[in-house]
């Protein structure tokens, strides 16, 4: 049986903590199995080399970064006779990925070998044209042509040791080491078949409607598609985090809590619930319904000022420092909104993956004329006295407790929504009611009974 080359993959790295942790599960679950990992990262301030770690890898820090630069440093620390450099916000399409890229290696007369990136679904427009146009579907063989991208690439560990990369140029340190391959008289390989998804492009090109025609023409090309996936439970680890102050209420003959615990445990999505309470009986109760509460959160974290945020960074890193393993996305469920629709959370989990945003936000429509006062002012918010079927734009009540889906990198940001956010539109008026106890509470308990049973119904037909 003869022996396969052990390979070196060389993963650079700048707060990616979004995706290291797909790339790096994708990376290890690899038909060709004799690899090892190197991540040369670039000072992160997120929790990319954190989540790395989550892996046998091997981390080596960069500060004056430039490209060629790290991919040096990376092969310097190398031990596999193979090299291969993968993005940290690329992810390889399937378990063939590393067999495919390296095979072509076997042949003295190939300097180096390049591989498909593909656009993911939420990719914009320009960079859905770039990829699909440069990376295409048939195999090539390049003689002349330089073109080479170490986004998705292998080569010879003895070749690089005596054509190191260029480390003085901020970019296009693949193409000049392509250049002198072809020089040599060496042959640069495009091989499809070492496939990875890769959410931006190559370059730009300001012309929006131009690119927009282009992919739309480009997507009903047979054999392009399909773009990645929809994240699924087995690409993210999903926590649920039930932020409560002191006890929990009472709703009928049921706590309130229980109603949010039974959602979050309905989820085929959700991997954990963690409830984040300051109190020992909510947290035995947590326990008791079937989540977790693993430490009580401290006193000043239950101040009125105190944003959501705060107790989920706190909660998040208390978990860490527990040793737990990391989540991949963050679902906000408070216990005061107790009419969630089933299959909300499955949703919103599912939409988050499907269109690349950073967090999405359940909101209900809100046609009425609304009002604004600031600065002792009160003024008209929107279209006044416009019929409600005539105005153009749509206001929405942001219902953040019902259910709020983050990526957990959002969380050390300046928001923890992120810039690219959504809004769930949810239609039933019964999910935007918030009980906060005492008498309205109370005679909502035989509604909720009767709600929860009918959804149920449903759902069993």
């Amino acid at each position: 049986m003869t022996t396969m080359p052990r390979v070196s993959i060389i993963v650079r790295t700048k707060n990616e903590e979004r995706w290291i942790g797909l790339c790096l599960r994708a990376v290890f679950r690899q038909a060709y199995r004799d690899f090892e990992v190197i991540l040369v990262d670039n000072e992160s301030t997120d929790r990319t080399v954190e989540r790395a770690r989550e892996f046998p890898v091997k981390v080596v820090s960069i500060a004056d970064y430039r490209p060629g630069k790290a991919i040096n440093l990376g092969a310097a620390h190398a031990s596999g006779e193979y090299l291969v450099c993968l993005s940290g916000h690329c992810i390889p399409v399937d378990d063939r990925w590393l067999g495919n890229l390296v095979r072509d290696l076997a042949d003295d007369s190939v300097g180096g070998v390049y591989g498909r990136q593909q656009p993911m679904r939420f990719s914009s427009d320009f960079d859905k044209r770039d990829l699909i146009t440069v990376f295409g579907l048939d195999r090539k063989v390049q003689v002349r042509d330089s073109f080479f991208h170490n986004a998705n690439s292998a080569f010879r560990r003895s070749l690089w040791q005596e054509l190191p990369f260029d480390e003085t140029v901020p970019n296009i340190e693949d193409r000049l080491w392509g250049q002198a391959l072809i020089r040599r008289g060496l042959k640069i390989v495009y091989e499809p078949e070492a496939s990875v998804f890769h959410h931006h492009g190559i370059h730009q090109d300001l012309d929006r409607d131009r690119a927009k025609s282009v992919v739309r023409i480009l997507e009903s090309l047979d054999g392009v598609m399909p773009y990645a996936a929809r994240a699924t439970s087995d690409d993210w680890y999903v926590r649920a985090i039930v932020p409560i102050r002191g006890p929990a209420r009472p709703c009928g003959s049921r706590p309130l809590l229980d109603y949010t615990i039974r959602a979050a445990r309905e989820s085929r999505l959700i991997d954990d619930i963690v409830v984040a309470t300051d109190n020992a009986e909510t947290a035995d109760l947590a326990t008791a319904l079937g989540a977790r509460a693993p430490f009580l959160r401290p006193a000043h974290l239950s101040e009125d000022y105190v944003d959501v945020a705060d107790v989920a960074r706190y909660t998040t890193d208390t978990l860490a420092d527990h040793g737990e393993r990391p989540a991949d996305v963050i679902v906000v469920l408070e216990e005061t909104y107790p009419f969630r629709p089933h299959g909300l959370i499955d949703e919103m989990i599912t939409r988050l993956g499907d269109n690349g945003m950073d967090s999405l936000v359940a909101c209900r429509v809100e046609d009425r004329r609304l009002w604004l006062e600031q600065d002792g002012r009160i003024e008209n918010f929107g279209s006044d006295f416009m019929p409600r079927k005539l105005k153009e734009s749509r206001a929405f009540v942001g219902l953040f407790g019902l259910c709020t889906v983050t990526h957990a990198a959002c969380l050390y940001g300046d928001d923890m929504l992120g810039a690219r956010r959504g809004i769930f539109e949810v239609h039933d008026p019964l999910s935007a009611i918030e009980a906060r106890g005492g008498a309205q509470t109370a005679a909502l308990a035989p509604i909720l009974e009767d709600w929860w049973a009918g959804a149920r119904m449903k759902q069993a037909v």
